[in-house]
């Protein structure tokens, strides 16, 4: 596979899906055009019957999704804001994530719901620009946020091939990423990953976040030796391998592109705190409590999280214990 962007990891994901197995479909609003420029060319390949444009309806054709999943099909729904979830929660965790509970795995519903652009697209305001993945994950249906073209591909493969609804998360700061796919493969749900190794302090980071993270790390190189954990999947979590990581650093900062009430972050933490003696104080940095991203971009920069607050909370977990 040549240099890909997490956008372009993305297409060749579901065109090697849609080629591997004929029961997978792609539908949403748009999409034969690619308006988020994610379904490019997929039309073509694969013909209007499995690349389906659909009517400007988020109930509708997550309703559809859901019917045709228990049908036999592998319906992929694109999302291109990711705050139109919200829509559509009672189709995704009352209909599809239940079916199969409420019938003792007599069904199964293997939805997709794919959601590039999610957080920090700047200048989209406060109802485009909502991050909502830990309703997902509190609701019990997988979540994933990938970092790189390679987790893009890797875990939206596995989503697909996933026999329950599995909802990614492609954040708009990843989503021009670029790097070398030399063997593309299946990224296993619920498996995080140290993307840098550390002694001091664990940093967790979600999604494009990562990147921010190990920039920090490389900044604070001369001061502190910080691992950067890399969760992938948000439900189910890989909890061994944040143990493990925490036992070692003695130390923890969260970065979570969402708000800070009821956030992931505050999950993380909590889960964390139950299992592990910490040296210092863990720290969290997310949006302000109730954040509605604001239009003008200036002001919509200062509200997400960014390399400034996560520098201080790690220099400040350092100096505290």
């Amino acid at each position: 596979m040549p240099r890909l962007s997490y956008r372009r990891a993305l297409t060749r994901a579901l065109a090697d899906e849609m080629a591997r197995d004929e029961s997978v479909l792609v539908l949403g609003e748009d999409i034969r055009v690619a308006a988020a420029n994610v379904t490019t060319g997929l039309v073509k390949k694969f013909g209007p019957e499995r690349v389906r444009d659909t009517p400007l309806s988020e109930q509708a054709f997550t309703s559809f999704a859901t019917g045709a999943a228990l049908a036999g099909a592998r319906p992929v729904v694109e999302f291109q804001i990711p705050s139109l979830l919200f829509l559509v929660f009672e189709q995704i965790v009352n209909h599809a994530h239940k079916f199969p509970l409420m019938t003792g795995g007599q069904c199964a519903v293997p939805v997709t719901y794919l959601v590039p652009g999610s957080g920090s697209r700047t200048g989209w305001a406060g109802q485009h620009s909502d991050h909502p993945y830990a309703l997902f994950a509190h609701a019990g249906v997988t979540t994933v946020v990938p970092a790189t073209p390679a987790d893009a591909y890797g875990l939206l493969v596995s989503a697909i091939r996933c026999d329950d609804p599995v909802v990614v998360f492609a954040p708009a700061g990843a989503l021009d990423l670029r790097e070398d796919v030399p063997d593309p493969a299946p990224v296993p749900l619920g498996r995080g990953v140290v993307r840098r190794a550390g002694d001091d302090v664990t940093v967790v980071a979600v999604g494009h976040l990562v990147h921010d993270a190990l920039a920090v790390a490389d900044e604070l190189a001369d001061q502190a030796s910080v691992e950067v954990f890399d969760p992938r999947t948000l439900h189910p979590f890989d909890w061994d391998g944040l143990i493990g990581s925490v036992s070692r650093t003695g130390r923890l900062v969260v970065v979570d592109d969402g708000n800070r009430s009821c956030g992931i972050a505050g999950e993380i933490i909590a889960t964390v705190v139950e299992r592990v003696r910490l040296a210092a104080p863990p720290r969290r940095v997310t949006r302000p409590d109730g954040a509605v991203l604001p239009f003008a971009p200036a002001l919509d920069r200062a509200v997400q999280p960014g390399r400034d607050q996560l520098t201080a909370a790690i220099q400040l977990t350092l100096k505290d214990g």
